[in-house]
């Protein structure tokens, strides 16, 4: 039992999927502890001042993998004339 400047409040609801609520004073003490939890069980922790709920805690959005970047250009490109052909001498400023 945890009690708030004189209002009953449950220490942690536990009922479903329903959040955990935790007042202030408690999150204060114990952020690192709580927010390990909401990490690891995916359950959000709504955090109240005197009742009135002040922050939610969520765990974070999944985070996509990159796009593996080799291959990433594979069929892009276009072959414009013979490849294998010799360049004329005169075509490059460089062999001048």
């Amino acid at each position: 039992m945890v009690v708030d400047h004189g209002h009953y409040k449950p220490h942690t609801v536990t009922v479903g999927d329903t959040p955990d609520t935790i007042v202030i004073s408690e999150f204060k003490a114990k952020c690192l502890k709580i927010l390990r939890r909401v990490h690891e069980t995916g359950r959000p922790v709504i955090v109240t001042r005197r009742g009135e709920r002040v922050a939610e805690i969520h765990p974070p959005a999944p985070v996509e993998p990159e796009a593996d970047w080799l291959g990433s250009l594979a069929e892009r490109g276009r072959i414009a004339g013979d490849l294998v052909e010799p360049i004329a001498t005169d075509d490059w400023e460089a062999l001048r």
